[in-house]
């Protein structure tokens, strides 16, 4: 079944309206805003609008103006002109008192709909985003595991929807007071809003122009290539007042009444039915004689006149009026009631006194009959009564069963109290946002928790939930809760070893490497228990694999070393610790083969989890890697495509998902299909993208990106991307991979400024001797500064440079490190012994995935042989070269190789031919 939240949401379902359903309130001097609506529509239902991708196209059409304007009045004609039309039509509204409650607007939008399906049906609808969307929609409760991450979720929610606009649609949104969107529900519509040309989807959305939060910018500036403006609500003329007054009043009206009434109405349509409203309760004649006593009966619709107001009606309404107003969205009459200390037969009764005075609308919920009086009524309730009834309805929505969220957005209200069944439930609340996909949400309840204060058996809980990496919004915050944590005493041992791990995350986060490393081996030093302390340093040792200035690198790989000799695998830990020395190995430069012996032993026991909330994904990414640089490509592709489909199912769609991507596209390139590899990291960088620059995803990606290009021979496309991602000094701490500054320099040298290029890559080259990292396969900064050398003319340093990067690359023994080191030491050497050492190249990049370096050195081999005149051996080379080349989509060796055909006349054969 649907859960209990799903019954209670107050919203309309997805429908298809009949022709000629019934018309609400007509709308006055709003010709040009329902023109815009009705284009719009006709844009949208039309099938000459039918799209190129064969879908109906959409848009976005706004509507604002200041309270009263007629905006929800106009929003309603636009449903009744989408239901003639026969499209489905969702709505929510944003609500002032509902801002803390995330995706409240979301819920609204989708739960109707959800409703109208079987629960089979809704497994088919929502297919493998089930799990990750319903938990915040209100669907199902959250699973056990990985908590989807806010991208991710966007990202179910777009789907969800455009499933509806394609398969129901064509789909209308219709949002209601944008300003008080809930942070979580607006930056998914806000998203969402951009893409709504591609697919067949109207958004039609009002707002208050003054109150909009800048997040909401795409309501304000448009969409796509259109930018419509939104369209602003002007006040109404003499003339439309006149009109409203006539048929309201069912009677002519006298021009100076009428005159008299927009003078006092400023032409607000909300405050000029309000006024004919009481002109008729009074029974006051539309006559110049009684024009005098309107701008005195107007001004009260929604300020002290309405307190007046609600006195004159008792003070059993009184009370329910303000609980009404403190509930808003949970209002019902049961629950207002209990809150006003009322019987059943007395808040009934109030409740209609409250709208027979137009306060509550006569709707069987309990609802303003406009937002400008909810917010006038929460706005005079007594601060002091506000806040007990705030706490007052926290504990009546628990005790209906409407669970620890709804609660929460009333305790945040609340002032502390030191009570421990406050914190107990904003930690609750939190559990559930953070599993809905809404850290923003949780980090506000346990904040809140925080100033109760709460006791010191569960301080030390609020602290380390804090710490959750989901709710990295504020690292350095973090850092401080996580440190104070530590500093006072944590209950028990296990709680205070993730609460030093958590530290050393949100340390790494700020950029703060060294001091997440100290925190971790401070921890393990002061551990009695042998597991604790194992797990520490696997901590330890993962935090300062990605530590760039790490000075202790080579006594710490020592201590790795000696560690892992006496580990079995027989846990978790000793499995990643294992992972962690196989890819020590690699970047120290030790054989292949032993890398690989710690690696399988780390795959031993199965499938390592890339998910694990208590482990992350980074252990599962170097054992890819470290098949990757020995030489395994297969298995490396096999451990990402895996970890990229767990990532997509847990709803991890930020920084992992975009290292997956770019990882698969590196795999890629070091197996020569270049093109697949710049879709690939394409797909990474665009998601990098949506995090926000400087995270790790998009320095990797970008890196990559820039190696492929240039690869490609694509160096101002490569120099473009450099410069419109920030790619370049200061870089960041953290390794990255590729080594971004040693990419930096290839992109120097590659642009012909070779002294800039050997500058960075020295630097490289100091910073990684320091830390005992000597693989020219994982980071080729010796290749390239030999490649920078011979640029300037210093051939003995360039020889120098690439007979150090052989005799590495001959350590770790690698077919395809040996053989681009002997590429590059042959483009560095002259006559026979160049021949000799190209030969010897293609020799191991045979026996390698290295693709695109063997096109590379059979074109430059058969460049040399064509030099020597052995034109027969140089063609061969040639036009193998060149073909390979056409298969990795090396372009500039390509064009390498045609020249070089040519210049021995030889006829280039077609590309892509064979012939």
């Amino acid at each position: 079944m649907v859960s209990e939240q799903l019954d209670t949401q107050r919203a309309e379902p997805v429908t298809h309206h009949r022709r000629g359903a019934e018309r609400p309130m007509r709308t006055l001097e709003r010709e040009t805003e329902l023109r815009a609506a009705h284009a719009a529509l006709d844009r949208l239902c039309s099938r000459s609008a039918i799209g190129a991708a064969g879908v109906r196209q959409g848009g976005l059409l706004v509507f604002t103006g200041p309270p009263g304007a007629g905006k929800s009045t106009l929003l309603a004609e636009v449903r009744r002109l989408a239901a003639e039309r026969d499209c489905a039509i969702m709505s929510a509204r944003g609500g002032e008192q509902e801002q803390a409650t995330a995706f409240h607007v979301v819920r609204q939008l989708l739960q109707p709909l959800l409703a109208s399906y079987s629960e089979r049906e809704r497994h088919d609808v929502l297919g493998d985003w089930y799990r990750i969307v319903g938990p915040c929609v209100g669907l199902c409760p959250a699973e056990d595991g990985a908590a989807p991450d806010p991208q991710g979720v966007q990202d179910g929610l777009d789907w969800v929807v455009t499933n509806v606009a394609v398969r129901r649609g064509p789909l209308v949104l219709l949002i209601d007071d944008a300003q008080w969107v809930d942070p979580e529900s607006l930056r998914w519509l806000s998203s969402f809003a951009a893409r709504t040309e591609e697919i067949p989807a109207l958004f039609v959305v009002t707002y208050r122009p003054d109150e909009l939060p800048d997040e909401a910018r795409v309501f304000r500036d448009g969409t796509g290539g259109s930018r419509l403006r939104p369209l602003d609500l002007a006040p109404l003329t003499p003339a439309a007042v006149s009109d409203l007054l006539s048929e309201a009043l069912d009677a002519a009206v006298d021009d100076d009444f009428s005159h008299a009434a927009w003078l006092a109405t400023d032409g607000n349509p909300f405050q000029t039915v309000e006024l004919a409203a009481k002109v008729r309760s009074r029974g006051l004649a539309p006559s110049r004689a009684n024009a005098s006593q309107l701008r005195d009966m107007a001004g009260p619709a929604n300020g002290i006149g309405l307190v007046e107001r609600l006195d004159e009606l008792g003070s059993s309404a009184v009370r329910l009026a303000w609980a009404v107003a403190v509930l808003g969205a949970e209002a019902s009459l049961n629950l207002a009631a209990s809150m006003a200390a009322l019987g059943q037969l007395e808040a009934a009764q109030a409740r209609e006194r409250l709208r027979d005075a137009r306060i509550l609308k006569q709707d069987e919920a309990l609802e303003f009959i406009h937002p400008l009086i909810a917010t006038a009524v929460y706005r005079e309730v007594p601060a002091a009564v506000r806040v007990g009834l705030h706490g007052k309805a926290a504990w009546e929505l628990i005790r209906s069963g409407h669970g620890p969220t709804p609660a929460a957005r009333h305790l945040l209200e609340t002032h502390p109290e030191g009570d421990d069944s406050v914190v107990t439930t904003l930690r609750a609340a939190a559990r559930e946002y953070l599993r809905a996909g809404a850290p923003d949400a949780a980090r506000r309840c346990l904040e809140r928790a925080l100033r109760e204060p709460p006791s010191m058996e569960q301080r030390a809980m609020v602290l380390y939930e804090l710490g959750n990496p989901g709710l990295m919004y504020n690292p350095a915050a973090t850092v401080n809760h996580l440190r104070e944590a530590l500093d006072e005493g944590c209950p028990d041992d296990e709680l205070r070893q993730g609460t030093a791990i958590r530290l050393a995350r949100a340390l790494a986060y700020c950029d703060r490497l060294s001091e997440a490393v100290e925190v971790v081996e401070h921890e393990a030093h002061r551990a009695t228990d042998s597991r604790v302390r194992l797990r520490m340093y696997a901590e330890h040792f993962k935090v300062a694999v990605f530590t760039s200035d790490d000075q202790d690198a080579p006594a710490r790989s020592r201590r790795l070393a000696r560690l892992t000799e006496r580990l079995t695998g027989r846990d978790e830990t000793e499995r990643r610790i294992l992972g962690l020395r196989a890819w020590d190995a690699v970047v120290r430069g030790e054989p292949a083969a032993t890398a690989l012996e710690y690696a399988e032993r780390a795959m031993s026991s199965g499938d390592m989890s890339w998910t694990d909330e208590d482990w992350g994904f980074e252990v599962p990414t170097l054992l890819g890697l470290t098949f990757l640089y020995c030489d395994q490509p297969d298995r490396a592709d096999e451990l990402f495509t895996r970890g990229v489909a767990e990532f997509e199912g847990q709803g991890w769609h930020g920084v992992p998902l975009a290292l997956g991507y770019t990882f698969l596209g590196y795999i890629r390139f070091r197996s020569g299909r270049l093109s697949e590899a710049e879709d690939f990291m394409r797909a990474g960088l665009r998601l990098a993208d949506r995090v926000g620059p400087g995270a790790s995803g998009h320095w990797n990606a970008a890196g990559s990106l820039i190696e492929v290009l240039l690869a490609r021979g694509k160096v101002s496309a490569a120099e473009r991307l450099a410069r419109d991602h920030g790619f370049g000094k200061p870089f960041p701490s953290a390794v990255t991979i590729p080594n971004a500054q040693m990419v930096y320099g290839e992109l120097l040298l590659a642009k012909g400024m070779p002294k800039e290029a050997a500058e960075e890559l020295a630097e490289v080259g100091r910073g990684l001797d320091a830390r005992g990292m000597h693989n020219p396969s994982w980071c080729p900064w010796l290749l390239q500064l030999a490649l920078a050398s011979h640029a300037m003319d210093d051939g003995k340093r360039a020889q120098e440079l690439g007979q150090e990067a052989l005799r590495r690359a001959e350590r770790f023994g690698t077919d395809s490190a040996v053989g681009q080191a002997l590429w590059v030491a042959g483009r560095l050497s002259d006559g026979a012994e160049r021949a000799d050492l190209l030969r010897r190249a293609v020799s191991h990049l045979e026996r390698s995935p290295a693709v695109y370096e063997l096109s590379s050195a059979l074109v430059d081999l058969g460049s040399v042989l064509r030099c020597s005149g052995q034109l027969r051996e140089a063609a061969e080379c040639l036009y193998r070269g060149v073909d390979i080349a056409v298969q990795c989509g090396a372009e500039a060796v390509v064009a390498q190789a045609r020249g070089e055909l040519v210049a021995a006349g030889l006829r280039p054969r077609r590309l892509g031919t064979g012939r």
